[in-house]
């Protein structure tokens, strides 16, 4: 049979590619346990103990002498650690990378921060803790004493998807010359949308009298994890928050106070307060699905880029087509192709 010289190489080039990946060196994951002080105590009675699972680069125990820049990954709602590098691949994803030249060998860190009702929103929060100050504070300083880091700001960098990617954008604007650089894979709650203030989830999480009701439900699970967040009240029973409505006879009712607080919260609104904190960032960028099935996150993220441009930000954002978890894991998605090589050029690989 006849192959055309073009064809045969390409052939050739893809084969050499799966050899490469099969061939590459490996790095391997370290999962390890942070005992927070900050979060010991906490009135929502979140586990204070948590894991964290280290990506260490090939080569990291062969040279003790090198250290490495970081970056910090934070996942989506009901995902947590374990999930992105068991069940999304994220081990295999860099040791392909930096065996491709896509990012040169680094530390990745993805903490659990799963919590009882699916995620901390990594904020500050009267009734889950201070998971903000855990991230950008007590975890950097666990993990700079913990491996060889290059322990500063310009050799780290922060990413993050969905709820994850909310996180990286309110982490930025919280925490001033904590990161490089930043990366926010379809952030969620940027800022305030019809589809979830108050959302569907609201009036069940109204209803429901127990943890084990609202987690049946993932609508209602999201609007308990919100409220919990950005609304907390400790005493409030049962879930310790309050909630931006109010059952009537038949109807719900919106609570303007309460939903204020869930609006304030969003980085729409806390930008013009904290502007020179994305300003110190030596890169920003954030990209989403056109089609993604969260329908606030498309809309919230176009408004966000305007008003980073009203506010003389440079930053990148890109729409492109997919939806909330289509092309972001695996050697096509956006992890691989953007999010890596941005942090290669982004961050310090050098003392």
């Amino acid at each position: 049979m006849y192959i055309k010289p073009l064809a045969l190489l390409l052939a050739v080039f893809l084969a050499s590619l799966r050899l490469a990946a099969q061939t590459a060196p490996a790095g391997h994951v370290v999962v390890t346990h942070l005992d927070s002080k900050l979060l010991h105590g906490n009135p929502g009675g979140e586990n204070p103990r948590r894991r964290v699972s280290v990506y260490l680069p090939a080569g990291y125990e062969a040279s003790p002498s090198q250290h490495y820049p970081v970056l910090y990954y934070l996942h989506g709602f009901t995902w947590n650690d374990s999930l992105i590098f068991n069940q999304d691949g994220m081990k295999t994803l860099l040791d392909q990378a930096i065996a491709a030249g896509q990012i040169r060998p680094l530390i990745v860190v993805v903490p659990d921060e799963q919590t009882r009702f699916g995620g901390s929103w990594y904020t500050n929060s009267a009734t889950n803790g201070p998971w903000a100050d855990f991230t950008a504070r007590e975890l950097i300083a666990f993990i700079d004493k913990q491996f060889r880091t290059l322990a500063k700001p310009g050799s780290r960098g922060l990413a993050g998807h969905s709820m994850g990617g909310g996180g990286t954008v309110r982490l930025a604007l919280a925490y001033p010359g904590t990161w490089a650089a930043v990366y926010a894979l379809s952030p969620a709650f940027l800022g305030p949308h019809p589809s979830y203030l108050p959302g569907p989830g609201v009036g069940p999480a109204l209803r429901a009298t127990s943890a084990a009701e609202a987690q049946r439900v993932h609508t209602t699970l999201a609007a308990v994890s919100l409220a919990r967040a950005f609304s907390p009240n400790p005493k409030a029973t049962p879930f310790g928050a309050n909630f931006p409505g109010s059952l009537g006879a038949d109807s719900l009712a919106r609570r303007d106070a309460v939903l204020a607080r869930w609006v304030l919260a969003s980085p729409l609104y806390t930008l013009p307060i904290h502007p020179a904190a994305l300003r110190q960032l030596r890169a920003f960028a954030f990209d989403w699905g056109a089609q993604d099935e969260v329908k606030h996150i498309p809309p919230t993220c176009r408004q966000f880029s305007n008003l980073l441009a009203v506010y003389g930000i440079q930053h990148t954002a890109e729409e492109y087509e997919g939806t909330h978890g289509s092309r972001i894991m695996g050697s096509t998605g956006r992890v691989y192709q953007q999010v890596l090589p941005f942090f290669n050029k982004h961050l310090d690989f050098s003392p």
